[in-house]
C-alpha cells in the first residue's frame, strides 16, 4: 500500500532518501532507492488531458468551495500551429495571439475569462512561452528529475513521485498574471518593447503539488552562504533555459505559498502550462513562475540567466526603448527587478462596443469587473466613478477564495487543500456596482480603480516604461450616446483591443491628437481633468532630410503612370515601392498620379500614414518661369449630360442627399441623387469610389473610397451602405469620415470622383485583374462586417447573369452578432434560389444565438479550406474586411492552403 506523507515521519523520509553509503556521491537520485508503489497522488493518468482523454475532468470539489471550470479541451491542432515547432501542441483557437503564431503568447477575450468564474480553465488561461514548448514522451516524464544542488548539505535528484511521495501534497488557489497585462494601453501612448496584452493576462486555477519550503527544508540550504534559489526550465532558448530566482528567505517562507507544482485544476499540466512540473510563485508576476522545471540551485548570487535580466523590469519612465537596448546597465540594476504584483483592476461589464438602450424610468445595470494585488496583499475596496474622476463610489467586493477558508478539504488528487488558517490573498476578487439608467444616461465615462490592504491605490497616471508593464492607471470605459427609435443608446468602449486589433477609445483619440494620458470626455468632464488642455498635435514630418532635388509640375506629369509621382504639401513623392503595400491598394496611388494630391492625402491619413509618406520623398516642387501652378482636383458643376456617366476620376462632382435609412444600431442607407434621373453612375463591378464631405462640427473636409450597395446599371441615384462609429459631445474618438455622414441631413450635398480599382467582372465568367483579363470558373468571397458591399456586388452580377451559367461562388461572411449580419436577406435568397451546386454560403459570428447553425468565432484557415474553393488557373479570391484579418488570417492561410495570393487574391 502506498504510504501517506501525512503518516511518514521525517525520519522514515531521510531513510529513503539517503539509502547510500558514506562514501557514494552526494548526488542522490531517489531512482537508486528501492522499488516502490505507484503513487496515488499523481492525476491518473499522468498525461495532459489534450493529449490523452479529453473529456477528463479533475476530482470533484465539495460543497461550499467554488465548481471546477468547465473544461472544453481542444481536440485537434490549430491551424496557425501546424507549421510551427508546436504542431503537436492542442490550443483553444479562439485565443488571442500576441506575437503571430510562434512563440505562442495569448490571451483569452475578456468576456469569456470573465464569464469562465473564479477558476478559469486551462483552455482560457493565459500563456506567456518564450520559444518551443518541450515535448515530453511518456518515458520522458517518468525519469523527468528535478536536480536541487548548490549551497546545500544535500544535493538531490527528485523525480515527481518522489515529492509526491516524501513531502505533503497540497493544493492552493492562486491567480497567476503576466506583468504586461493591459501593456496595449501602454503601447498606444509609445510603442514600447514588449507584445500588447489587453487586460486578460490574467487567470486562476487550483495548483496541487508540494510547498518548496518543505524541499528547501529537506536539503538544508547552507547557513549564512545561501541567499537565493534559482529555477531553470526545461525549454530551449537561444540564450539558454528560461530562468529565474528568489530571495531564500522568501522560498522558505510557508505563508508566501510557493510550490513545485504537477496538476492544475485536478488534472495534468498542460504543455503549455508546464507539464510535466513547474514552479507556482504566489502574488508574484507570472514570469518568476518557471515550466517545465528542471533544476533548482541553491547560491550566493541571483540566477545569471539570460531572461532573468533582460526581462521583467520597470525601467525609469525617461529611458526609451532605444536607449534600454543599448545601455546594458539598465538590465542589470536590482533596483529595477519586478517580482510581486501591484494592486489593479479592470472592468469585464460593459464590454468593448456593447450597446445599452436605456428606460431611465426603472432601468438598472450592473458594472463588474475583477482586482487583484500582490504579495499575498488583500484588496480592500474598489470604487467606480461616473463623473471622471470627481466622485467615488464604493463596489461590492465578491472573494471567492475565502470560500476555501471556511472548509479543509483532502482528496487523492489535490491532498489536502485547506485555508482555514492562512491570512494570506493569493487570488483576484470579483466587484460589481449597481447603477441606475437614469443615472448612465447622464456619464461619459466609468472608471475603477482599487486599494489593497497596505493602502496602495490604483494611481490616476500612466507610468510608462520602456518595456511596457505592471501598467496599472484607472480603467476607464468610455461612453458615447446616440437616440435611435426615440430611446437614448449607450456604447460602451474600452480603452485598447488586445493584440494587433485596432479600436478603443485611446488609439481613437491619438488620431485626433487629443491627449490620451490625461482623457476627459463630454460636458460632465469638467473637473480636473478636463480642464487640462490636450497637448498640441505635432505636425508628423514628411520628408527626407538631405534631400534637395528640385522638381517641375511637367516632370511630374510626364513621368510613367506605372511608376506614380505626385505631389502633396509642394513636396514630391515617388509611389512606385508602395503600390503592392498601399492598405488602400495601389489604385488609390495610380488615381491621383501625375496631380497635387494634397488635399486628397490629408483627408484620409493618420499621422502614422503620414509618416510613412516620407519615405517615398524624391524632391521639392519648383514652378518654371510663365509655368502654371499645380491645380487641385476641381469640383465640376458644368450641366450634365443624361447620356454621359455621371463618374469622373479627375473631377469631383456633387451629388444630393435625398434619403436616410437605419438598417441597425450603427448602420444606415445614404441615398444621392445625381443631376438627371436617368444618368447611369459609370462605375464597374467591383470598383469604388472616393466620397468626401465637410463635417459640419470641424469643418474638416474628409474623405474615403466605398462601393455603393446600389444595383449596377441603377439610373438616376447611388446608395451608400455606412457604418457609422459615433461620436458624442467631447468626444472626437468617433469615426472621421462616418461622423461626418452621421450628421448629414436630406438636401445635404457630398461630392464623389472615381472610379478606381484594378479589378472588373465583366460579366459572362471573365474578370479583369491587373490589366489582364482572365476566364474565371470559381470564386470565392470572404467578407467581414460592412466588408458586404463589393462582395456583393460581385454576387450579384454573377447571379443575375444570363449568359453565364458555370461560374461557381462561395462566400464565407464574418460579423460580430447575428444582428450585424448586413444585407442577409439578399445574401438567403440568393443561396435560396441557386442551391449549394451553385452558391455556398456560410456565416461565421463572435457572439452565437441559440439554435445557429453556422460558424463560431473568427476567420481561421480550417473555415477558409472548409467554406472556399480550392486552389485552380480558374479560381480567385475576393476578400474585404479589416486589416488585420486581411494580412494575419487570410492571407497566411490562402498562402498555405496552395494560392498564389498574388495573381489570385483580390483585396477591396
Amino acid at each position: 500500500m502506498t504510504e501517506s506523507p501525512s503518516d511518514t515521519s521525517s525520519e522514515t523520509r531521510d531513510r529513503s532518501i539517503l539509502s547510500e553509503s558514506e562514501g557514494q556521491s552526494s548526488f542522490s537520485s531517489l531512482s537508486s532507492s528501492p522499488a516502490r508503489e505507484s503513487c496515488s497522488l499523481l492525476p491518473q493518468p499522468f498525461t495532459p488531458a489534450t493529449l490523452l482523454g479529453p473529456e477528463r475532468d479533475g476530482p470533484s470539489l465539495p460543497a461550499g468551495l467554488p465548481c471546477l471550470p468547465k473544461n472544453d479541451n481542444p481536440r485537434v491542432v490549430a491551424d496557425q500551429d501546424i507549421e510551427t515547432p508546436d504542431n503537436w501542441v492542442k490550443r483553444n483557437p479562439n485565443l488571442i495571439r500576441l506575437t503571430g503564431k510562434h512563440p505562442f503568447n495569448t490571451e483569452a477575450r475578456l468576456p469569456d475569462l470573465f464569464k469562465a468564474g473564479f477558476l478559469t480553465p486551462a483552455h482560457l488561461h493565459f500563456v506567456r512561452n518564450h520559444g518551443a514548448v518541450p515535448r515530453v514522451s511518456d518515458e520522458e516524464r517518468d525519469s523527468w528529475k528535478i536536480r536541487v544542488h548548490g549551497l546545500v548539505e544535500r544535493e538531490v535528484d527528485f523525480s515527481i513521485e518522489d515529492l509526491a511521495r516524501l513531502f505533503p501534497v497540497v493544493t492552493l488557489p492562486v491567480t497567476l498574471v503576466c506583468a504586461g497585462n493591459r501593456r496595449k494601453e501602454q503601447n498606444v501612448v509609445r510603442k514600447s518593447l514588449g507584445f500588447s496584452w489587453g487586460a486578460a493576462g490574467v487567470s486562476t486555477a487550483l495548483w496541487t503539488g508540494v510547498y518548496l519550503s518543505d524541499v528547501l527544508d529537506y536539503v538544508r540550504p547552507v547557513r549564512g552562504k545561501a541567499k537565493y534559489v534559482v529555477f531553470e526550465g526545461g525549454d530551449s532558448l537561444p540564450n539558454g533555459p528560461y530562468g529565474t530566482s528568489q530571495k531564500l528567505t522568501w522560498a522558505r517562507n510557508k505563508d508566501k505559498g510557493m510550490l513545485i507544482a504537477w496538476a492544475m485544476n485536478g488534472l495534468p499540466l498542460e504543455p503549455d502550462h508546464g507539464y510535466p512540473v513547474r514552479v507556482v510563485i504566489p502574488g508574484q508576476i507570472g514570469g518568476r513562475s518557471v515550466k517545465w522545471l528542471r533544476r533548482i540551485e541553491v547560491s550566493h548570487q541571483e540566477s545569471q540567466h539570460y531572461l532573468h535580466f533582460w526581462d521583467n523590469k520597470v525601467l525609469p519612465t525617461q529611458v526609451l526603448p532605444d536607449q534600454a537596448r543599448g545601455e546594458k546597465h539598465w538590465w542589470y540594476d536590482p533596483r529595477y527587478i519586478i517580482t510581486e504584483l501591484n494592486v489593479n483592476s479592470a472592468i469585464a461589464r460593459p464590454d468593448h462596443e456593447e450597446i445599452l438602450s436605456l428606460d431611465v424610468d426603472s432601468g438598472e445595470y450592473i458594472v463588474e469587473g475583477y482586482a487583484y494585488s500582490g504579495g499575498g496583499r488583500r484588496v480592500t475596496r474598489v470604487e467606480l466613478s461616473l463623473d471622471q474622476g470627481e466622485t467615488w463610489k464604493i463596489a461590492e467586493i465578491n472573494y471567492p477564495e475565502d470560500m476555501f477558508r471556511a472548509v479543509c478539504h483532502t482528496d487523492p488528487v489535490y491532498g489536502t487543500l485547506d485555508l482555514t488558517e492562512r491570512d494570506t490573498s493569493f487570488c483576484w476578487c470579483f466587484w460589481s456596482f449597481r447603477v441606475r439608467h437614469s443615472v448612465l444616461a447622464e456619464c461619459d465615462a466609468i472608471m475603477v480603480r482599487a486599494m489593497d490592504e497596505g493602502l496602495v491605490l490604483q494611481p490616476r497616471d500612466m507610468y510608462w516604461s520602456a518595456l511596457g508593464m505592471m501598467n496599472n492607471w484607472w480603467f476607464r470605459i468610455a461612453i458615447s450616446k446616440t437616440t435611435v427609435d426615440g430611446r437614448t443608446q449607450l456604447r460602451f468602449e474600452h480603452p485598447t483591443l488586445a493584440g494587433a486589433a485596432s479600436g478603443g477609445w485611446m488609439e481613437r483619440m491619438k488620431n485626433e491628437g487629443t491627449d490620451i494620458l490625461k482623457p476627459s470626455w463630454g460636458a460632465n468632464g469638467a473637473g480636473s481633468l478636463s480642464s487640462r488642455a490636450p497637448a498640441p498635435a505635432q505636425e508628423t514630418p514628411m520628408t527626407k532630410p538631405n534631400v534637395n532635388r528640385n522638381i517641375t509640375m511637367s516632370e511630374v506629369q510626364n513621368q510613367d503612370r506605372a511608376m506614380p509621382w505626385f505631389v502633396v504639401k509642394g513636396e514630391v513623392y515617388d509611389g512606385t515601392a508602395f503600390l503592392d503595400e498601399h492598405p488602400g491598394g495601389g489604385d488609390s496611388i495610380l488615381l491621383v498620379a501625375g496631380e497635387d494630391a494634397t488635399e486628397d492625402f490629408m483627408a484620409i491619413h493618420s499621422p502614422e500614414g503620414r509618416a510613412k509618406l516620407a519615405e517615398h520623398h524624391i524632391g521639392t516642387l519648383v514652378q518654371r518661369e510663365n509655368a502654371p501652378t499645380a491645380a487641385e482636383p476641381e469640383t465640376d458643376s458644368a450641366p450634365e449630360n443624361a447620356d454621359v456617366a455621371f463618374l469622373d476620376k479627375k473631377k469631383w462632382k456633387s451629388v444630393q442627399l435625398t434619403e436616410i435609412r437605419q438598417l441597425n444600431h450603427d448602420c444606415w442607407i445614404y441615398r444621392f441623387s445625381l443631376p438627371a434621373e436617368s444618368q447611369p453612375l459609370g462605375l464597374p463591378v467591383g470598383q469604388h469610389v472616393f466620397v468626401r464631405l465637410r463635417r459640419k462640427d470641424t469643418s474638416e473636409l474628409v474623405q474615403r473610397a466605398y462601393t455603393p450597395v446600389s444595383w449596377h446599371g441603377a439610373l438616376g441615384a447611388v446608395e451608400f451602405l455606412i457604418k457609422i462609429y459615433y461620436p458624442s459631445p467631447g468626444y472626437p474618438a468617433g469615426g472621421k469620415m462616418t461622423s461626418g455622414f452621421h450628421q448629414l441631413a436630406i438636401g445635404d450635398t457630398v461630392e464623389m470622383k472615381g472610379p478606381l480599382g484594378s479589378f472588373e467582372w465583366k460579366g459572362n465568367g471573365t474578370a479583369m485583374w491587373k490589366g489582364v483579363e482572365r476566364r474565371i470558373n470559381k470564386l470565392g468571397l470572404i467578407c467581414g462586417g460592412s466588408g458586404v458591399t463589393p462582395i456583393l456586388q460581385v454576387l450579384r452580377r454573377v447571379l443575375h447573369d444570363k449568359t453565364d451559367k458555370t461560374t461557381q461562388l462561395w462566400l464565407l461572411s464574418a460579423n460580430k452578432t447575428e444582428a450585424d449580419i448586413l444585407c442577409r436577406e439578399e445574401l438567403d435568397a440568393l443561396h435560396a434560389a441557386h442551391g449549394t451546386d451553385r452558391f455556398r454560403l456560410h456565416y461565421t459570428l463572435g457572439h452565437v444565438p441559440s439554435k445557429w447553425k453556422y460558424g463560431i468565432g473568427r476567420i481561421n484557415e480550417a473555415m477558409i479550406s472548409q467554406h472556399m474553393p480550392g486552389p485552380s488557373d480558374d479560381g480567385l479570391i475576393l476578400v474585404c474586411g479589416p486589416d488585420g484579418m486581411i494580412s494575419q488570417t487570410v492571407k497566411p492561410s490562402l498562402r498555405r492552403l496552395g494560392w498564389d495570393i498574388e495573381r489570385s487574391l483580390v483585396v477591396f
